[in-house]
């Protein structure tokens, strides 16, 4: 019994340093990251205790887009950024199985040095964009710019002329597109 139950502390033990989160050492990121510098959102992201899931729930309090936040730590699995009026870390959850990206293709998706120019959209996207809402007529890129990336489970590729959000855990909704732009929004 007893070399069963140490068999099953040290499994356990194993598990757990698999599923650990190794912090990314200066010279494992590429020259545009830097820890400590400053950036900018580029895509609407909607957080609750204070984590932002890649599923892209589309719940919770929003940082807009052009948000200047400063890196603090990234660790294969997350990015920890310090946003303005927050009294905590803000954390930035990859889930690898819905973005189909690594922490770095995240971060490179999701800030980015500059702002984004919203001098590139019409007045209507622009006003969709700071509200983090989708509206008919949208460019792809700006449905992209106001309510993020959709999951890679339920939108294999940004070509697609359909794309599958989640507004939570069970609940999703479709943005389809005809000729690049927004035709619909089916609940």
């Amino acid at each position: 019994m007893r070399l069963f139950i140490r068999g099953l502390v040290l499994l356990l033990i194993m598990f757990s340093l698999v599923s650990c989160k190794k912090t990314l050492k200066p010279e494992e990121l590429p020259l545009n990251i830097v820890v400590g510098n400053s950036y900018y959102t580029q895509v609407d992201m909607r957080y609750e205790k204070p984590v932002f899931l890649t599923t892209n729930y589309r719940r919770g309090t929003s940082i807009p887009v052009n948000t200047k936040v400063k890196l603090v730590k990234i660790t294969s699995k997350t990015i920890d950024l310090e946003v303005p009026h927050f009294t905590k870390t803000f954390v930035i959850k990859n889930i690898q199985k819905h973005t189909g990206d690594d922490i770095i293709q995240t971060f490179d998706k999701l800030l980015a040095k500059k702002k984004l120019n919203l001098r590139n959209f019409n007045a209507l996207e622009r006003r969709h964009i700071r509200n983090g809402t989708v509206a008919k007529r949208m460019r792809k890129k700006v449905v992209i710019a106001a309510i993020g990336y959709p999951p890679v489970t339920e939108t294999m590729s940004l070509e697609s002329n359909s794309w599958v959000y989640w507004s939570g855990r069970f609940n999703k909704f479709r943005v389809n597109f005809k000729h690049g732009r927004v035709s619909s929004i089916v609940d």
